[in-house]
């Protein structure tokens, strides 16, 4: 009996050394709905290859501003993750609060073939400031049209030429809401979204910007930003968008058939499809109203910024990010999700896979490629309260609350600013 009870000791003696020897490394990231299968999936494929290290996936933040506020209150507890999925719009107030640490240390001892799995400048470019590389982005999206074609043809549309314009949208929205059919909308355009994300888009593909060069003063109080509000003011009242303030009961709506035109992000394209099945045939297709050769669309989506300051965490943690920004981790999350591949070797290794060919509805984002630019983070210590400026001032418009879009413009162009001086 001694000898039985001596053996499980020894037993559980070795085990326990067997888990002490492994560096746990904790991540945090958003979107459970969209990552929580991608991250899971990654973590068994990961520690397949690292048996020598343990990923630990925390529970998902519901957005992109959670994750960040979440983050940043652990900084003050000393809890933080080990590596963070945030939003790449996030990057910037880890960097300037020097929370996150620079991966450039890292980068240069590493004696592996970094090209090979295209770790390069070309992928962590959006995460660099200065000389240094805080952020390397893992999923990438741009905002994109998902059409219900069955409602588009049923309201007399042309289905070979889905709306380029907004005022075509409007069009098309009047036309599905003369259908009069019960629960049937014309449009809904995802104004809500992280980071006013699609306040950047509108103003972002006629030229715009949200800051002079210099930063110092806010840029959308002219006749970009003026057009942008009256765009968003004509989804309310011409093209009767309802007033929904969860982005996920509109998506719920389009699923259901709901929805003739909805416009969102990429990333949602593979979990819209599986759950559409075949209810209606659903087509995507470009942003509407890109001015030739200024326009631009901001490019959304999350990538991984490294938080320890444990050494030897810090050297898996590296591990880590490589695996999941690597080809591995960009191909998972393009064909789990709606998102692009932010690595280059992923995406050319997609299309030799014909992966684009056999899903038309992802190759749209594709397409829109020439048009990325940056989704822009605002600096200084309040840029999370000047998105929620923004964000309040345009559900005054959706909501109809107000209907005086140059009222609008302009209180929140003044508080914005008044913002930006503290």
């Amino acid at each position: 009996m001694k000898k039985i009870t001596l053996s499980l000791c020894l037993c559980a003696a070795i085990a326990s050394n067997v888990i002490a020897d492994k560096t746990v490394v904790e991540i945090s990231y958003s979107y459970p709905k969209l990552f929580n299968e991608v991250h899971a999936t990654l973590e068994k494929e990961f520690e397949k290859k690292y048996p020598n290290i343990d990923v630990k996936v925390r529970a998902g933040s519901s957005s992109y501003e959670d994750e960040t506020q979440k983050v940043l209150r652990q900084s003050i507890t000393n809890k933080m993750p080990d590596v963070s999925f945030q939003g790449l719009n996030r990057f910037r107030i880890f960097a300037d609060k020097k929370l996150a640490v620079d991966l450039n240390q890292f980068i240069k001892k590493d004696k592996s073939d970094l090209k090979e799995i295209g770790f390069d400048e070309s992928l962590y470019g959006a995460g660099t400031f200065g000389d240094k590389v805080y952020g390397v982005p893992f999923a990438v999206s741009l905002p994109i049209a998902y059409y219900n074609m069955d409602l588009v043809k049923k309201a007399g549309w042309d289905e070979k030429n889905l709306p380029k314009t907004w005022e075509e949208v409007v069009s098309l929205s009047k036309k599905v809401n003369a259908l009069n059919e019960q629960n049937v909308k014309g449009m809904f355009f995802n104004w809500q979204i992280s980071g006013n994300w699609f306040w950047q888009a509108l103003n972002f593909s006629q030229g715009g910007t949200m800051l002079s060069q210099d930063e110092k003063k806010v840029a959308f109080d002219n006749k970009i930003g003026q057009w942008s509000m009256d765009t968003l003011k004509s989804f309310t009242q011409e093209a009767k968008m309802p007033f929904i303030s969860k982005y996920s009961v509109a998506r719920t709506d389009f699923i259901a058939g709901n929805i003739a035109a909805y416009y969102t992000s990429t990333s949602d394209i593979k979990a819209v499809e599986d759950s559409i099945g075949d209810k209606f045939e659903m087509k995507t297709a470009i942003f509407p109203n890109i001015k030739e050769n200024v326009g631009k669309l901001p490019a959304g989506g999350n990538g991984a910024v490294l938080l320890t300051r444990d050494p030897k965490k810090q050297k898996a943690a590296y591990e880590v990010i490589k695996f999941w920004c690597g080809p591995e981790g960009s191909k998972a999350v393009a064909k789990m999700t709606g998102y692009m591949p932010s690595n280059q070797v992923a995406a050319k290794e997609l299309a030799d896979e014909g992966f684009y060919k056999n899903n038309p509805n992802n190759a749209t984002a594709v397409q829109e490629l020439p048009y990325m630019t940056g989704w822009y983070a605002f600096p200084g210590k309040n840029s999370l309260k000047i998105t929620e400026v923004i964000y309040d001032h345009m559900e005054s418009i959706v909501s109809s609350d107000e209907t005086n879009t140059k009222k609008v413009l302009k209180s929140m162009s003044k508080k914005v600013q008044k913002h930006l001086k503290r």
